[in-house]
């Protein structure tokens, strides 16, 4: 299995969370402390820290510490990855509805015959 597939399995079980997703929008608006990434969650602080280690962990987020003030960022570029493997996906799938649809056309006009 290439490296990238493992890369692209980190992001997708990162994503797969709602909490984890709710994350990353809201440091989409810029970084964070973790106190304050916990606080509409209605999570314990564990929690929230494991949820931000499996997102740090896919690379989707960077995290830096200031005496024992704890600041997240997320990393802009992290969901590259996905993003050509769902486009290639998609040209796949395109591809074979295409010859579907042409499939289906041929029948259709040899029975018009």
């Amino acid at each position: 299995m290439a490296k990238h597939d493992v890369d692209l399995s980190l992001l997708f079980h990162a994503l797969a969370d709602p909490t984890r997703r709710s994350i990353l929008a809201r440091l989409a608006e810029g970084p964070a402390r973790v106190t304050d990434l916990a606080a509409p969650t209605g999570l314990r602080l564990p929690t929230v820290m494991r949820h931000l280690s499996v997102l740090q962990e896919a690379g989707l987020i960077a995290t830096s510490k200031d005496g024992r003030i704890r600041t997240c960022a997320i990393v802009p570029d992290a969901m590259q990855p996905m993003r050509t493997w769902l486009d290639r996906q998609q040209a796949v799938w395109e591809s074979r509805l295409d010859r579907l649809d042409a499939f289906v056309m041929n029948v259709m006009k040899e029975r018009a015959k």
